[in-house]
């Protein structure tokens, strides 16, 4: 899995490319930790390349919500999320924690 960063004026935006499993969630943790930690809590991120995501990517997402939501700073939304992932996050019952958008443009416009 390899991952982009690009910062814009109001988010953050973060592209996640190949598998994102017990093996590469670590790498995802610490981009977005990265982001969380200088105090950038509006973030994007791009799932338009990924394969497949296992529990431990999604345990990454909830924790990153969760600290992007502590006193309202901001929020993690996702964006052209392909349909195996999104079904995914539907079956564990995580559709109702993220705001979906079908385009990165539309994520970064919504922000």
């Amino acid at each position: 899995m390899e991952t982009t960063h690009t910062q814009y004026k109001h988010c953050d935006l973060v592209k996640a490319q190949g598998r994102i499993d017990s093996a590469t969630a670590p790498q995802l943790a610490k981009a977005l930790d990265d982001i969380t930690g200088a105090g950038r809590h509006k973030i994007i991120l791009d799932l338009s390349e990924v394969d497949f995501m296992s529990s431990a990517g999604l345990r990454i997402l909830i924790s990153t919500q969760k600290t992007c939501h502590r006193y309202n700073r901001g929020e993690i939304v996702l964006a052209a999320v392909p349909k195996r992932i999104h079904d995914a996050l539907e079956l564990a019952g995580f559709i109702p924690l993220f705001k979906f958008y079908d385009t990165v443009l539309d994520a970064v416009g919504s922000i």
